[in-house]
């Protein structure tokens, strides 16, 4: 075709859309082209806000003064109480969720805060730990006047024994074995030392854990200041006995035994065991994104927390400075050592012959709902193609309803009796609250890539312009390891936020990746 003919073709076609890749282009200062850098998703989902209508009546005034008062999230100050009531209500008292199965479930809550420091997160939960605290100190005085009589009764034991021994030796000697042999009776138990009733404790080992745990078989609290410690500790080598225990007390029916060279035997009736603490989002993701990716943290532990929440930052901030709500406070702190005085017969629970602990059901009204939320429950496990993570937290949603709705309802009904419909809409809209937070929680590992691109993005301008992927890794940046920063590359080369070019040098070839100036222009 001539020159001329296909300059007639050409003009009589119609104009080409551009390529949608090659689009919007200018050149930089060295006369390379670049197109239009695209935002990355927004990467944090969002979460629902906290209602003092969450909060069974007995709490509300108290919690929503302490976070008044403090100006952090209410959400912070909940969470804390509702595990807090759950540990000490222990295995006193369970709920029956099926209108006749014995399905038992103990109020058993494992909770976390998540926040940076500025969020106040241990103030707010020190705040929640003072009802326990009292309890914990009044258990230790009288341990101490329990112990003075018990040396006193020690002292009495031995003249005792030394009195039978005289008798036990001059039975012998008149060759009566029977008449020694029933003196030495009469001394020969011992005098078992008292117990002290604990309610909490902070680092303790898991075979100490299980030494508290047999003398107090209604349960403990585990409390941590900083949760990825705890963590943390369950990673070490060695450490796998003890991350089974943690795995198998969080619902706090199965018994455990301990076999320890140097301790001997301890057999727990019951391990239950309620924990709560506090994280950082950082120390959290670079968690999670390891527990995801088939780690020793892939085992469901996580998800065990359902109490966890991580809400946004309050918006405003005003100067609060008041006497606290002692009303508030005294009525909150009753409910608390009510719920340490539990006594089955005293909330109309039943206890058939072989049942371990009392326990409750709901009233007809609110079997229905829970049967009906159920249902849809199961149906979303099932059929709503949920990633893994996710599916296995929202599954122990089963007992996580139950157990809210028998503490709200023995909070504002201390004559216990069927679990009601109003304590149970309160337990389901903390549910739907959770999940919200149990997303945002997740999201680290259910897009790590978003994430991984989202942290190299916000940090591009202070790299050495050009770059390399190792200059990257190198920093230890929250999910920029090697992997990591090869995601993040290429998610942020597809929106144009960056370019890689090879180089020809001698030796091994690198890429090296310049920033979009248009990037820097809108920084600067």
């Amino acid at each position: 075709m001539s020159t001329t003919a296909s300059n007639r073709v050409l003009s009589a076609l119609p104009p080409a859309d551009p390529d949608p890749l090659a689009a919007a282009f200018y050149a930089d200062s060295t006369g390379s082209e670049w197109r239009d850098p695209e935002s990355l998703p927004v990467g944090m989902p969002p979460v629902d806000a906290f209602a003092p209508e969450l909060l069974p009546a007995a709490l509300r005034r108290w919690i929503v003064d302490i976070a008044e008062r403090m100006q952090c999230p209410m959400d912070f100050v909940a969470v804390g109480a509702v595990v807090g009531m759950g540990a000490v209500a222990g295995r006193q008292v369970g709920i029956r969720p099926k209108r006749h199965d014995d399905w038992t479930v103990v109020p058993n809550l494992w909770g976390g805060i998540i926040g940076p420091p500025s969020m106040l997160k241990t103030p707010a939960l020190g705040e929640t730990m003072q009802p326990i605290d009292a309890l914990e100190a009044r258990a230790r005085a009288e341990h101490e006047a329990a112990e003075r009589d018990h040396r006193a009764g020690l002292m009495v034991a031995e003249a005792q024994a030394k009195q039978a021994k005289d008798l036990v030796l001059k039975a012998v000697k008149s060759g009566d074995a029977t008449l020694a042999h029933a003196n030495a009776l009469e001394v020969a138990d011992e005098i078992a030392p008292p117990t002290r009733r604990r309610y909490r404790t902070s680092d303790a080992t898991v075979e100490k854990l299980g030494e508290l745990l047999r003398d107090n078989s209604r349960g403990i609290l585990v409390f941590r200041d900083e949760l990825i410690g705890f963590l943390k500790s369950l990673e070490k080598e060695g450490r796998e006995g003890s991350r089974s225990f943690f795995l198998e007390s969080w619902n706090g029916t199965g018994s455990y035994t301990f076999d320890r060279i140097g301790r001997g035997t301890v057999e727990i009736e019951a391990a239950c065991v309620s924990i709560l603490g506090g994280i950082q989002p950082g120390p959290l993701g670079d968690y999670l994104r390891d527990a995801i990716k088939g780690g020793s943290g892939d085992d469901g532990l996580l998800q065990r927390f359902q109490l966890t929440v991580w809400p946004d930052p309050p918006a405003t901030w005003r100067n609060v400075d008041r006497q606290p709500d002692r009303n508030a406070r005294r009525a909150a702190h009753a409910v608390f050592e009510r719920f340490d005085g539990f006594g089955g017969s005293d909330l109309g629970a039943f206890q058939e012959n072989g049942d371990p602990l009392p326990w409750l059901r709901f009233d007809d009204a609110a079997q229905d709902l829970f049967d009906e939320w159920r249902t849809e429950l199961e149906r979303r496990l099932r059929n709503d193609d949920l990633p893994p993570v996710l599916e296995a937290h929202l599954a122990k949603y089963r007992s996580l309803a139950p157990s809210l709705a028998l503490l709200f309802h023995l909070a504002d009904n201390p004559n216990g009796g069927p679990v009601g419909k109003p304590s149970l809409l309160q337990a389901l809209a903390w549910c739907e609250y959770l999940e919200t937070h149990a997303r945002r929680i997740f999201a680290p590992a259910l897009a790590p890539d978003l994430f991984a691109a989202s942290e190299l993005d916000r940090r591009l301008l202070s790299l050495p312009d050009p770059f390399t992927a190792r200059d990257i890794y190198q920093k230890g940046w929250r999910g920029l390891d090697r992997e990591g920063t090869s995601a993040a590359v290429r998610m942020l080369e597809d929106y144009g936020r960056i370019r890689g070019e090879m180089t020809d040098g001698a030796g091994r070839p690198t890429v090296l990746y310049r920033v979009n100036p248009a990037l820097r222009e809108v920084r600067q």
